[in-house]
C-alpha cells in the first residue's frame, strides 16, 4: 500500500489501515526506543505510547515529511522524555535520601501524592521553605536544572537570558539551598 493511500485511510479513521501501519513500523519503533532505553520491555511499552500518539494526532500530520519520519520523530521525542523523567526521578530520589525523605521523592518527581501524614511532615515543610527563600529567577533556574533536567542552554532559551546567567543563577541557588538544608539536617539530628 502506498504511503499516500495509507495516510488517507488513517485520516478517515480506518482501523485496518492503522493495524497495517503498526505492522509496517512497529518493530522499527520498538528498535528506536530500545536504542535509547536499553530495555526491551520499556521499549515495547513506549512504542505503544508512540502509536497512541500517532493515532490521536494523525489528522494534524501535514505531510511535510514522510509518514515514517514523523513516526520516528515521535518515537525519539518520547524516548528522550522518558530518559529525562528517569533522570529526574534518580536526582530527586538521591536528594530525598540525603535528607531522609524517601517517601516524598516519587511525589516530587511527578508521581502519586503521598498520604496526609507525609504531606504534613515537618521536614517537607522545611525543604519547601528553603526553596521558597530563593529569588524567583534562582528558583526557576534551579528547578529547571536540578528537578526537570534541562540543560543550561535550554534554560537560557526558556528564561530568555544567557547560558552564563543561568549557570550563575543555578550556582547561587545551590549554595543557598545547601546552606538551608544543612541547617535543616542539623536541627533534625
Amino acid at each position: 500500500m502506498e504511503e499516500t493511500n495509507l495516510l488517507q485511510l488513517l485520516k478517515a479513521g480506518d482501523k485496518a489501515a492503522f493495524s497495517k501501519l503498526v505492522a509496517l513500523y512497529g518493530s522499527r519503533v520498538i528498535n528506536t526506543c530500545y536504542k535509547f532505553l536499553l530495555d526491551r520491555e520499556d521499549a515495547e511499552d513506549l512504542s505503544q505510547e508512540v502509536f497512541i500518539e500517532v493515532y490521536q494526532s494523525i489528522n494534524s500530520f501535514r505531510g511535510d515529511a514522510k509518514l515514517s519520519t514523523w513516526i520516528y520523530r515521535i518515537a525519539v521525542t518520547k524516548s528522550l522524555d522518558e530518559i529525562k523523567k528517569r533522570n529526574r526521578k534518580k536526582r530527586i530520589s538521591s536528594f530525598a535520601k540525603l535528607i531522609k525523605l524517601e517517601d516524598v521523592s516519587n511525589w516530587i518527581a511527578g508521581g502519586t501524592m503521598p498520604d496526609k501524614s507525609i504531606r504534613e511532615n515537618e521536614k517537607m515543610k522545611e525543604i519547601m521553605q528553603a526553596l521558597n527563600t530563593l529569588p524567583d529567577s534562582q528558583r526557576v533556574a534551579f528547578t529547571l536544572s536540578k528537578i526537570d533536567g534541562y540543560t543550561s542552554s535550554e534554560i537560557a532559551e526558556i528564561m530568555k537570558t544567557t547560558v552564563y546567567a543561568v549557570e550563575s543563577l543555578v550556582s547561587r541557588a545551590k549554595r543557598k539551598v545547601s546552606e538551608e538544608l544543612k541547617v535543616i539536617l542539623k536541627n533534625n539530628e
